[in-house]
């Protein structure tokens, strides 16, 4: 498994062409799963979202101009958020998003900060899923939501479809592009594959209730390339 300390030192130097190529390779998806995380918080403009692993900010951006809520980003790579920096600033958005550096295995926030909370393409890297899930469940106030988006594995005749384009198209179209990225294409197929291998998707609902979380439910997107995770704090 690769740590959040892997996972930093391998995306940190892409933090300027993130958003640009993470929308290439994703063959377009990647918008769009964010946008289906974003909507399933019920958030207002008085409340607070944390939004965890929050990279270049895409989602919190998109969350302060769906609600017009206050967003604190937080991640571990401060190359990222300096990118992220630059695109809050760009959308004019920078009395409503706060970035943080910090790690979501240890939150320096108080229990119950904040009305609800977003991850993205998190718990592959974490040591101990179940714990960090508590964690995250542990600063979001009761009732509030929680919301995630991961990458998933198609099922059926997408599957040799999806087995192909990350054996092959994702390494050779990320060779195209720098080195980095070329790194990034090979070790996404493996990765997806490993998580799901050591956590499939049932347990990982089974955690987030044992985290606290009620009325849990998943979706998969585009054909089952990605999913997102929703519930309420009970």
């Amino acid at each position: 498994m690769t740590s959040l300390t892997s996972a930093r030192e391998l995306f940190a130097p892409l933090g300027p062409s993130y958003d640009r190529w993470s929308r290439l390779l994703s063959l377009g998806q990647d918008p769009r799963w964010r946008a289906f995380l974003v909507s399933r918080v019920a958030a207002g403009p008085d409340d607070e979202v944390l939004d965890v692993a929050t990279g270049t900010a895409a989602v919190a951006i998109e969350l302060a101009r769906r609600s017009g809520c206050r967003v604190v980003g937080l991640d571990q790579s401060a190359e990222m958020l300096a990118a992220g920096l630059q695109r809050v600033e760009a959308a004019g958005l920078g009395d409503r998003i706060q970035l943080v550096e910090g790690s979501a295995e240890r939150l320096a926030f108080p229990d119950g900060s904040f009305d609800a909370l977003t991850f993205t393409y998190l718990l592959r890297y974490v040591e101990d899923p179940a714990a960090t899930l508590r964690e995250l469940a542990r600063v979001i106030r009761p009732g509030g939501m929680m919301a995630a988006l991961e990458f998933g594995l198609p099922r059926g005749i997408w599957r040799p479809l999806w087995e192909l384009y990350v054996r092959v198209g994702l390494p050779v179209a990320g060779r195209l592009i720098s080195p980095g990225w070329h790194e990034v294409g090979a070790f996404l197929g493996p990765s997806i594959r490993e998580f799901h291998a050591r956590l499939p998707l049932v347990q990982q609902l089974e955690l987030w209730r044992s985290a606290g979380l009620e009325d849990v439910h998943a979706r998969r997107l585009s054909l089952g390339g990605g999913y997102v995770v929703w519930g309420r704090r009970g």
